[in-house]
């Protein structure tokens, strides 16, 4: 097998926005480079502790699920609302907006191996940031 490459690291991009009800909305974007393919999701939280603990099993589940969700999202485009309802079973819904937000965090993992600890601890402060700067903009000038 070959060595560590980084053209087979899975990229997530993380943002973090409040919507109008005062809910945490957080979009994800995933570039798997196995399969050459992305997929975008969001799920909503109540509050940004709860966001952040989403965040870290969602991680984990489209690390893991990977082959599943290309091979139903993909490869069998037809079964579209298998892989949709697959994701919904997860807490996560598929995003369809074209545009993402400039303000990400961005995490690279090796297919299939879980984040560890510390690169969650670098994502949530680069989201929290992102709802902290959010915050003076909607207050300020």
């Amino acid at each position: 097998m070959a060595g560590r490459s980084s053209q087979s690291r899975n990229d997530y991009r993380c943002s973090i926005e409040k919507n109008q009800n005062g809910k945490y909305c957080i979009r994800m974007r995933v570039q798997y480079p196995r399969h050459s393919w992305s997929l975008g999701v969001f799920f909503l939280a109540s509050s940004f502790d709860r966001a952040m603990k989403k965040l870290g099993e969602s991680l984990h589940f489209l690390q893991r699920n990977e082959e599943k969700l290309w091979f139903w999202g993909v490869d069998r485009a037809e079964d579209m609302a298998f892989s949709a309802e697959f994701l919904k079973d997860a807490g996560l819904q598929i995003d369809r907006r074209n545009e993402f937000p400039r303000k990400s965090a961005i995490l690279s993992l090796e297919p299939e191996r879980d984040a560890p600890a510390s690169a969650l601890g670098f994502m949530r402060r680069g989201l929290a940031e992102s709802v902290e700067s959010g915050r003076v903009q909607l207050a300020g000038d």
